[in-house]
């Protein structure tokens, strides 16, 4: 109960963006406010992110193998799209990326928590930092490629400041050069007013989705890999082949099936690869996510692979 409480009480930021944009309709641009994130509050959320955690070669082993899983999933899912998609560029470009582009951060972090108290928190915190590097390079290059070529593709990840500040943020972090104490407060401001902006800009879309006007096949494509194949490769990697610590490999597992994250939205607006079937996505996910993992919980409870709180 505690865990759908808190999902919700993230979620109450969308519903604030669905009527902003109901009573204020024209007056409320959702382009001008992703730019507005992209380009100038999300380099803060992620110089704030990758700065403020040391970061340790010991604990290289969950995102390693995150970003491996990922992999393969992104695998399955371009044989998919090329099966069922292959005429629209678009729709092969999000089934191929947006599954393994999940809410590892805002939603991932606490579910570890609910599960395995603060010792979780630097394992959630290292998987979320590679996902920010998967979500400002794959991410980017496969929403782009609904209307750009390869090369230009490849460009727009370069041309975009988040980058660059995470690897500046990286290489401080590394060096151990730290910010001074004045500086961190506005900083921190500023991540928070990120997640925000996020979470309003997706209300705002969802306002202007029409049910009869939803890609129901993608939707369904987009589900089965998220909710079926991707949990069946994970569990099969992380509890059958490999012999891990059973909370690493659950922290792993959780952060692999989280819903689909806000920042594909932002992503596809900004690359006009229809952000309105990526905003039926989001929120067709994050909506089952809820008694999903209550499910996949209680399994793995009854697996004795975690004890529930």
């Amino acid at each position: 109960m505690n865990i759908a409480i808190s999902i919700l009480s993230i979620y109450a930021f969308i519903l604030l963006g669905f009527m902003a944009k109901r009573m204020l309709k024209e007056e409320m641009n959702e382009k001008g406010m992703i730019l507005m994130s992209i380009y100038f509050l999300q380099p803060m959320l992620s110089f704030w992110g990758l700065s403020t955690k040391p970061i340790s070669l010991e604990l290289l082993h969950a995102p390693f193998l995150y970003l491996v899983i990922s992999f393969i999933c992104i695998l399955i899912s371009s044989v998919i799209a090329y099966l069922f998609f292959k005429d629209d560029i678009k729709e092969k470009s999000i089934i191929t990326i947006c599954v393994v582009l999940g809410n590892t951060g805002n939603l991932g972090i606490p579910l570890g928590i609910a599960l395995f108290g603060e010792a979780s928190i630097i394992y959630m915190s290292m998987i979320n930092i590679t996902n920010v590097f998967v979500v400002y390079t794959l991410g980017v290059f496969f929403y782009s490629r609904g209307n750009c070529s390869i090369k230009q593709s490849l460009l727009n990840i370069i041309k975009l400041p988040v980058i660059w500040f995470a690897f500046l943020a990286l290489f401080m972090n590394v060096f151990e050069l730290k910010l001074h104490p004045a500086m961190q407060t506005p900083l921190q401001m500023g991540a928070y007013c990120t997640m925000v902006i996020q979470l309003v800009i997706f209300g705002m879309y969802l306002y202007n989705i029409k049910l009869r006007s939803i890609n129901y096949k993608l939707l369904l494509h987009v589900s089965v890999i998220k909710f079926i194949i991707t949990p069946l490769i994970a569990g099969w990697i992380l509890y059958g082949i490999l012999d891990l610590d059973p909370m690493l490999a659950t922290l792993v597992f959780i952060e692999l099936i989280v819903p689909l994250a806000v920042t594909n939205v932002n992503l596809a607006a900004l690359y006009e690869c229809k952000p309105l079937d990526v905003t039926a996505m989001v929120f067709f996910t994050s909506l089952v996510f809820i008694p999903f993992f209550i499910l996949v919980s209680n399994l793995l409870h009854h697996l004795r692979i975690v004890s529930m709180p």
